[in-house]
């Protein structure tokens, strides 16, 4: 009943009372109806039965006096104490036939009801329906005294009464539903805290908390919105916790597989380099044909060698710690320069200090421009990459400053923004134990947009100084 998606719900609550309101005016009607009617039919009855009582008087009288000449019947003394609008008296005696009838007129300042209603009330009350009650003398029916009303007139006066009844019933209803509105806007004035609270939380404002409220039901929401709040921040906190756990493994973890490729797999290459070396010589002076053979062994372990190097410095870059987040972003941008040779072309904006930077937050921020700059060059098939570092004061103002990073590239945002390496999912972990925000857009009709925005303590100069590449 009137529920659709999106709907007010003070509107909802007012539109069902004014559903009840309406149904409970119908039936408070139909009673007044029915009972009006039942006192009708109950008035003539009575009539008829007076009727009747005085015509067996008038009977016994004639035969007391013996005086068949006496008008019978006489109803003239009956319909001048009786007789109302509309209403019919008569005799009929037992062959049918009205000795006498009298009816009074319909009054005509009311004016006439709808046929419809009309119809309807004639259909369910029959109101012309006769009154009859038998007139008996010396244990004989002589005849029936009969009474009626004339269908207009009971018809008219309910549409009159059920007219006075609807003008209060559309005069109440607005006020009625004005007040309800009214009590359930204030009564519902709280869930705009509510709502709030859920939107703060939902931007991880996870400190949102709710004040109590006078009515039960929605203090009881807000008890169990605050104890998830808490629960919520707790779990966050345990999960931020356990994921600065699981990078300091994985960066081990890489550290450690770097150190064994270069002490085995390193240490090997360069030993073939000097076999091949060495069987250059010997080839040189006693066969020949193998120095083609031999320089080419040394050039695939120099390219082995060179592969090699790239991968270590992807699994263990510089020292965030001895050359500052600044100088290993603009070798990583350099680095990658040269290995594109132009094709994506990588540029790199830094603005502010970062030299007392924490090393967590360094090291972290390196490994999300390293991730997201792979991914851009070999999975978005961009052709030019911008990177732009920047620490500036809170948004909101106070003596908290905050790091702002921005890449953005020209790829295909038709293909997933993450395929290989730790993934977005890796880069909000990583922003979510800084305590920062992460967003990615994919742009149309190309390009895509990653902002990373990481908080830090008060007391980080902020100089401005800039750099290019």
């Amino acid at each position: 009943m009137w529920i659709w998606s999106g709907s007010d719900l003070k509107l909802r609550l007012t539109l069902r009372v004014a559903a009840v309101s309406t149904l409970c005016f119908a039936c408070i009607s139909g009673y007044f109806l029915i009972d009006s009617d039942r006192t009708a039919r109950a008035r003539i009855a009575a009539v008829a039965d007076v009727a009747a009582k005085t015509l067996e008087l008038q009977q016994s009288k004639i035969q007391w006096l013996n005086n068949p000449r006496s008008k019978f019947p006489d109803l003239d003394s009956v319909a001048a104490s009786v007789m109302a609008p509309g209403l019919c008296l008569a005799f009929r005696s037992r062959g049918g036939e009205i000795s006498q009838r009298f009816c009074g007129g319909a009054q005509t300042d009311q004016a006439p009801p709808p046929l419809a209603f009309a119809a309807l009330y004639r259909h369910l009350f029959d109101p012309g329906r006769e009154a009859v009650h038998p007139v008996v003398s010396r244990d004989q029916v002589i005849g029936e005294a009969v009474a009626w009303v004339d269908p207009a007139v009971p018809t008219a006066e309910a549409w009159h009464d059920a007219g006075r009844l609807m003008a209060v019933f559309m005069i109440a209803l607005p006020l009625l539903c004005g007040l309800i509105y009214a009590a359930l806007s204030r009564a519902l004035r709280p869930t705009l805290l509510i709502r709030d609270g859920l939107e703060r939380i939902a931007a991880g404002d996870l400190a949102a908390r709710l004040p109590p409220f006078d009515l039960a039901e929605l203090s009881a929401i807000g008890d169990v919105f605050n104890h998830l709040a808490e629960r919520l921040a707790t779990a966050l906190a345990d999960r931020n916790a356990l994921t600065q756990k699981l990078i300091l493994v994985q960066d081990e973890e890489r550290r450690h597989l770097a150190r064994e490729l270069h002490d085995e797999f390193g240490q090997s290459l360069a030993a073939i380099r000097a076999l091949a070396a060495s069987a250059r010589q010997t080839a040189a002076q006693e066969c020949p044909p193998l120095l083609a053979e031999c320089d080419g062994i040394a050039r695939t372990a120099t390219d082995m060698m060179e592969t090699l190097r790239g991968a270590l410095f992807r699994l263990r870059p510089p020292d965030v710690d001895e050359l500052g987040l600044a100088a290993s972003l603009e070798g990583l941008i350099a680095g990658w320069n040269g290995r594109s040779r132009g094709a994506p072309r990588f540029e790199i904006t830094i603005a502010g200090s970062f030299e007392r930077l924490p090393s967590s937050v360094g090291a972290n921020l390196y490994r999300i421009v390293q991730e997201a700059l792979t991914n851009a060059a070999k999975h978005a098939g961009a052709t030019r990459v911008t990177l732009r570092l920047q620490m500036r004061e809170a948004a909101s103002g106070g003596n908290v400053g905050e790091i702002a990073l921005a890449i953005d590239d020209d790829g295909r945002p038709s293909e997933p923004p993450i395929k290989s390496g730790m993934g977005l999912l890796g880069m909000r972990e990583r922003v979510a134990a800084l305590g920062g925000r992460l967003s990615f857009t994919a742009g149309q009709p190309s390009g895509s947009s990653l902002r990373v925005i990481v908080p830090l303590a008060a007391g980080l100069d902020a100089a401005p100084v800039e750099c290019a590449a």
